[in-house]
């Protein structure tokens, strides 16, 4: 079911992860950000938008994870966008397919033509492309190459992508970055640029927030991977303290931990 969380602006949430489908509506119709996981939520998705009057006109993948680059053809066949950098990574981790089970993807998701129909938006491109309300573009390295948020101006919403969650600590990009931590920075820098902008964070994955929420994970995130900098580790509730079914967000820090060498330097230094 959509709820809406500002003028014009809607969330759908699976129950995979929680994870949250944005829909931003225009007098044409509506843009769709990540839109979901499991078929049945997209499908339901796509229903609930038929019956508001709202076609899809446009989409939008935050970044080139799976479960950011799912559409269907339920939702049409509308421009599918993402940046320049995060296109151009889709296309070529997905050239071989990508295997299932290694990422855990619930056996009901379509992978068919995954990330195929993304198109990679010009260098510098600040804005989304379509016919509705204004959709800033803040592009990073953070998280993922390519990564983007959007701040929806008028609406005052950030929506966040794959960071400013309230389950998840910053997910670094390990797996190629030249400097995953001062890239996260950076991000954070540039999203703090933009935080008296907005009323409501969305993030790829657990609550929405409000403008206290925001600034709030702002500054959580800034000193987990300050910390992190530092060479020690952090002390973080949603490592500590996790929600009910997000105990595994602790092996997710521990295995950041071995990768960035922190947690064995923390012990000798004890």
């Amino acid at each position: 079911m959509l709820n809406e969380v500002a003028a014009g602006v809607f969330v759908h949430t699976s129950a995979w992860c929680q994870t949250n489908a944005v829909v931003v509506v225009g007098a044409s119709g509506a843009l769709v950000v990540d839109p979901g996981i499991h078929e049945s939520e997209i499908l339901c998705l796509a229903d609930d938008l038929q019956r508001a009057g709202h076609p899809v006109v446009a989409g939008f993948a935050t970044h080139p994870h799976w479960d950011h680059l799912l559409w269907h053809p339920a939702l049409g066949k509308s421009a599918h966008w993402a940046s320049g950098v995060a296109a151009e990574t889709a296309r070529r981790r997905l050239a071989n397919g990508i295997d299932a089970r290694r990422f855990g993807i619930p056996e009901d998701v379509r992978l068919d033509g995954l990330g195929d129909d993304i198109a990679g938006l010009p260098e510098g491109a600040d804005r989304v492309p379509w016919d509705g309300p204004v959709v800033r573009i803040l592009e990073h390295s953070a998280h993922a190459p390519g990564h983007a948020a959007l701040l929806v101006e008028e609406a005052g919403v950030l929506v966040a992508g794959d960071m400013l969650s309230d389950v998840f600590v910053p997910l670094l990009d390990l797996a190629g970055a030249a400097d995953p931590l001062d890239d996260y920075l950076a991000a954070l820098v540039l999203l703090q640029s933009r935080a008296g902008e907005a009323a409501v964070v969305i993030p790829g994955h657990g609550s929405v927030g409000d403008a206290t929420a925001l600034r709030d994970r702002l500054a959580r995130d800034r000193a987990y991977v300050e910390t992190l900098r530092d060479g020690r580790e952090p002390q973080d509730e949603r490592v500590e303290s996790p929600r009910e079914g997000w105990e595994f967000v602790r092996t997710v820090h521990e295995r950041q931990l071995d990768q960035l060498s922190i947690a064995g330097s923390s012990a000798e230094g004890a």
